[in-house]
Formats: C-alpha cells, structure tokens, sequence
C-alpha cells in the first residue's frame, strides 16, 4: 500500500517538474519563445499527452490506494481480537471464538481403535452418498482416518484431495496415499486450501471449521474449488448437547454454522441428526 503512495507521489513531483517547464522560456525539451508559446504546434501536442498521460497515471495510483485501504479494512473487520478463554484463540468470527488447532501431537487420537463406536463415522460415510469416479476433498483430513475410507468408496476411477495445514500431518497423508493411489495429499496454507478450480463434487470437514483462523477466506477458496452444484459437508460437535463430552470452542450449534455459511453463496440443504456427538450439515454451491 506504501509502494502505491510513493509512485503516486513520485508522479506529482513530474508534473510539477513538467508544468514549471511549461511556464519558463526557452527551457527543454519544450522550447517555448519569449512570449511563453510553444514554437511548434508538435511541441505543444507533446506536451498535452504527456499531462494527460500524468494525469490517467495518478488517477490509476488513486484508486489502487483506495482499492487496497478498502480491501485491508474489509478483511480486518471479519475478526475481533479479545482476551482468549482458556481454550480459545481470542480471535472471533461472528460472535464465536475460533479455537485452538489439534496439532500433530494429537495424530493418536485421530485414530483411536473406539473412533467409530464413538462417533459412528460408518453412518457418515454411508450417509455422504459417495459413488465412485466422484472427486472429494478432505479438508483437515489430519492422518486420514476418513480419507482413507471414502477413498474406498469413490474406487480407483475417482480421486480424495486430503488438505492439510499441517506438514507432519501431510506426511501421513503420503503414507496412507502410497496405499490407495486415488488419496492425493495436499498442504494448504491458513487461508487458503490450494485445490484445483471447478474441480471437486463434495468437499467436507470433520471437526476442522471451527479451528480454522480464516474460516471466511477458507470457504472461499472452498467455493472456487468445487463445481457448479458441488456440496459442502460440515460435521461439528453439537454445542446444543451439554452431554457431548468436547470443550466448548470445539463445539458448534447448527444455527451457526447456518449463520457463518449464511454470507457465502451456499444454499443449505439438509441437517443430518443421527450421528451421536456430531450434527452433519450439507450445503449446496449457487
């Protein structure tokens, strides 16, 4: 943004330099006679390009300036920053406080031999609807518990991007690739998945949108990934249950993430209840 205002003033000072020329004689390269006119008719078309050239220059820089002063305020205004909770990040996004990551030290967890007894991640995958040659991402997909699985599912003829931020957990995201060849691991960064244009059917997150530090920027980049009608699934503890045995910023209620997917072009399509500690929520592209 400073580069911006220094070209702009940069080509202030060139006028100055060019209209001080204008209005002395006998100075180059405008030669004007003692009577302060131009001797050429040449000379003085050159010389009005030239302002005009200055001035649709400064007109460019200023609305750079104010394209970029906009865009900076814009995004600053997504977030507010308070004191964090005891498990929290501080960092809140539409009245919720984003929580801390699950680092790479929590990997064991993701695969604990009680997950699908716990959470019943086979009603899930049933309930995704996965066919095979369908490509899905996995965003967040940790060690690739789940990605593993709905690799199974799409077969061979289909494809299971597994995004991660994390680059330890992208490299069990290799392990588990070099045994289903259709897993292609992927490192995205904070704010953005890194996936292919137009590319993916169905994108999910599992217990991950709560955590991201730029759910806005993330979803957006989510959207310019899937196709025209693609679906977005979010599956989040539910923070109506009192009884669900999960910290309270891992939490969600369905009415917000409703609200949070509410300023994207997504259309909610359904809400499925019947997980035992998680609600999944499905939205569709417009």
């Amino acid at each position: 943004m400073w580069g911006v205002f220094f070209l702009g003033y940069f080509l202030l000072h060139i006028q100055k330099k060019v209209t001080s020329r204008r209005a002395t004689p006998d100075m180059r390269p405008f030669k004007m006679n003692l009577s302060g006119n131009f001797n050429s008719y040449s000379q003085q078309s050159h010389f009005i390009f030239i302002m005009l050239l200055i001035k649709v220059m400064l007109w460019l820089v200023l609305t750079l300036s104010f394209s970029s002063i906009y865009a900076d305020n814009a995004t600053t205004s997504l977030y507010q920053q308070f004191p964090p909770t005891a498990e929290g990040t501080g960092k809140v996004y539409m009245g919720r406080e984003i929580a801390h990551v699950m680092g790479y030290q929590g990997a064991a967890w993701l695969e604990r031999e009680n997950r699908e007894q716990e959470e019943r991640t086979d009603v899930l995958i049933q309930s995704l609807n996965l066919k095979p040659g369908m490509t899905v991402a996995d965003i967040g997909a940790g060690t690739g518990y789940l990605t593993r699985k709905m690799a199974t599912r799409v077969t061979n003829t289909g494809t299971v991007y597994a995004v991660d931020v994390q680059p330890e957990m992208v490299g069990k995201l290799k392990a588990a690739a070099r045994q289903h060849t259709n897993i292609k691991p992927i490192l995205s960064k904070e704010d953005n998945v890194n996936l292919p244009a137009n590319s993916v059917d169905l994108a999910i997150m599992v217990d991950v949108y709560h955590e991201l530090a730029y759910p806005y920027e993330v979803i957006q980049s989510v959207l310019k990934a899937l196709k025209p009608n693609g679906q977005l699934v979010l599956v989040e503890y539910r923070a109506e249950d009192d009884k669900v045995p999960i910290k309270a910023t891992h939490k969600m209620s369905e009415a917000q993430i409703k609200a949070e997917m509410r300023v994207h072009p997504l259309k909610w399509q359904r809400t499925i209840s019947s997980l035992p500690w998680q609600h999944v929520v499905i939205f569709t592209k417009q």
